[in-house]
């Protein structure tokens, strides 16, 4: 059987989808997004989806691009996901090196990808020369099970929904800030305030009603964004709390607002992503009830040097 590997079209995009949540099944991922990402996304990240078809069916699909919100240069990633009924076929291999030719005419030194944490995606990875970096854990939340207290906010702080912001820049400053921080391989600390809006407030599955905010006056202290594929599930995109006000007791009460507001739109189903050494995030969710379900590791490979 021949698998050829071409660049994606937007008549692509529901069969992509279904790739993807095929094999990352509490992801939250539509066509709407990926169409979107493939016309919209910031110039600066450069992004381009590929796919993998045989006999006019699609079998797996590349996500590749630029880290432009590193400082660091040289940097890009490939991700690739072939449905699981479909694998052992060569498809997995043939999107990565596409990928990596990619991202090799674009410049890239070292490229990134995120490999789930089964045995025949991580064997694939180490083949091709990747090197395995950290781990994050995927939990999920029985949204109509939860119980979901109120906690109030510590006295001077107000809770409110992104919906509510007279300027998005108050949010952009708050998640650079936690950014710059977040346990990872790539510090995430180099975004303008153009591709922030670009990259995340436009996005279609950003549900800025559901997003949570804390306000000490006009300030973002904390969030949690709210990602949604307008069905059944929700995800937190991240919960974050501003340096200054770290320790005082935000995250968990910004958080249980969003999964409220989740549950009272009909959202059934919540899932979030932790580094697995992100224990004080960890803890927080496990006081929700969520429960892991899976994981993926950050693999990296050098390209060029």
């Amino acid at each position: 059987m021949t698998v050829v590997i071409r660049a994606f079209r937007s008549a692509d995009a529901r069969a992509a989808a279904e790739v993807l949540r095929a094999g990352a099944p509490y992801q939250v991922v539509t066509p709407e997004l990926l169409g979107w990402q493939a016309t919209s996304a910031p110039a600066a990240e450069r992004h381009a989806l590929l796919v993998a078809e045989s006999a006019g069916e699609l079998l797996g699909v590349a996500r590749t691009g630029l880290l432009h919100e590193s400082a660091e240069p040289g940097l890009g990633f490939a991700n690739v996901a072939v449905h699981p009924d479909r694998r052992r076929r060569g498809a997995g291999a043939a999107l990565l090196s596409a990928a990596e030719e990619r991202l090799a005419g674009l410049g890239v030194l070292t490229a990134y990808a995120k490999v789930a944490d089964d045995p025949a995606a991580t064997a694939l990875a180490e083949r091709r020369g990747y090197r395995r970096g950290r781990l994050a854990r995927l939990l999920h939340l029985d949204l109509a099970a939860a119980e979901l207290p109120r906690v109030p906010a510590p006295s001077g702080v107000r809770l409110a929904s992104a919906a509510e912001l007279a300027d998005p820049r108050a949010l952009y400053e708050a998640d650079l800030d936690v950014s710059r921080d977040e346990p990872g391989e790539v510090g995430m600390d180099e975004i303008s305030y153009d591709d922030w809006q670009a990259a995340y407030w436009g996005r279609p599955d950003l549900d800025r009603s559901l997003t949570s905010v804390a306000l000490v006056d006009d300030v973002v202290v904390a969030f949690s964004f709210a990602l949604t594929d307008g069905r059944d599930r929700y995800q937190s995109g991240m919960t974050g709390t501003r340096r200054a006000y770290r320790g005082v007791g935000l995250a968990r009460p910004v958080k249980l607002t969003a999964l409220r507001r989740a549950r009272h739109a009909g959202y059934r189903h919540a899932v979030t992503s932790n580094d697995a050494n992100n224990e004080a995030m960890l803890a927080v969710n496990r006081r929700l009830g969520y429960r892991v379900v899976g994981g993926e590791w950050r693999y990296r490979r050098e390209l060029r040097r």
